[in-house]
């Protein structure tokens, strides 16, 4: 079944976007993670229906994969098929007030483009290091923005392969959620509302965002970005940092220590170690404050040290 389900893929996909034993740390932004059976690239919206089809009609476990921005993959990797939409459907179109992008297109390529078209109102997800198919499904934000604000509508598919058309008021956008993660619909595309402004002063604002962000974040290691949600009334940086943790170390994970709220690779971080930090974390601040931290990242794969359940 194996070589016949690879066989498929290769005729619909091209034998070199089809990859067996690909290791994730190339690509997820933690640079960590054993390998996926199979490794798809997809390039087109009647490919990727083709190839989900063909995937659910032989029984085949499966994993769809932007940038790898806000994952943490197992060592041990992924027993199925990880389908990538990022390189390819990745067209912006700006035109008005409006711009359709699909789901692969990164969130900085939006940004620019909506830069370029004088366009006001996305700025805040510039330095976001991700797709728009991602964002959407978690409604991602920084700075005081958030996806909820521009998104006008957004279309899908269902788990079905049904293709549906879903209006802002549709999609039951709140932190990190939408109906879109709680439903498993996958993005083809979205339409942003924005407002008409001055370029100079859009580059000036993303200028000072990302000099924010150079201060701030530990961008000099990988990570998967915030670790976790922000808790009701607290911030879990602050939180960490009170619990004594910043610069907190399993092997080559650590807490940062220049922001408490992001967890790094400092070099050679197994998952398995920034797992056994997350789960410490947690246990930590629990203890202390009886808040409980909810990971941001979200985990694939099979983990021998289990997230603490509080």
């Amino acid at each position: 079944m194996e070589t016949y389900l690879t066989e498929q893929l290769k005729a619909l996909a091209g034998e070199d976007r089809v990859l067996l034993q690909e290791p994730m740390s190339r690509h997820t932004t933690f640079r960590i993670g054993g390998p996926a059976d199979i490794f798809i690239s997809i390039q087109q919206e009647k490919e990727l229906q083709e190839i989900l089809k063909l995937l659910r009609g032989t029984g085949t476990d499966y994993f769809i994969l932007g940038k790898g921005s806000n994952l943490l993959v197992s060592d041990a990797g992924y027993r199925g098929a990880v389908v990538q939409i990022c390189r390819g459907m990745n067209e912006i179109q700006a035109g008005g007030r409006t711009i359709r992008a699909k789901a692969g297109a990164l969130l900085s390529a939006i940004a620019g483009a909506a830069r370029d078209a004088s366009l006001t109102g996305f700025e805040f997800a510039g330095g976001i290091p991700g797709t728009l198919g991602g964002a959407v499904v978690m409604n991602a934000g920084a700075y005081g923005g958030e996806m909820k604000d521009v998104l006008s509508e957004v279309t899908v598919l269902t788990p079905l392969g049904e293709k549906r058309i879903l209006k802002a008021d549709e999609l039951e956008l709140g932190y990190r959620t939408s109906i879109v993660k709680e439903k498993d619909y996958i993005v083809l595309e979205a339409e942003l509302s924005l407002q008409p402004g001055e370029k100079e002063k859009i580059m000036a604002s993303m200028q000072e965002l990302k000099n924010r962000r150079t201060e701030k974040q530990p961008l000099e290691y990988p990570s998967a970005g915030s670790t976790f949600k922000r808790p009701e009334g607290y911030f879990a940086g602050k939180l960490i940092q009170d619990a004594g943790l910043r610069g907190y170390r399993v092997g080559d994970a650590q807490v940062s220590e220049k922001h408490c709220g992001f967890v790094v690779n400092r070099g050679n971080a197994t998952a398995e170690q920034v797992a056994r930090l997350i789960s410490d974390v947690r246990e930590r601040v629990f203890s202390l404050y009886g808040v409980v931290l909810e990971p941001e990242v979200k985990f694939l794969g099979e983990f021998q040290e289990e997230i603490c359940a509080l």
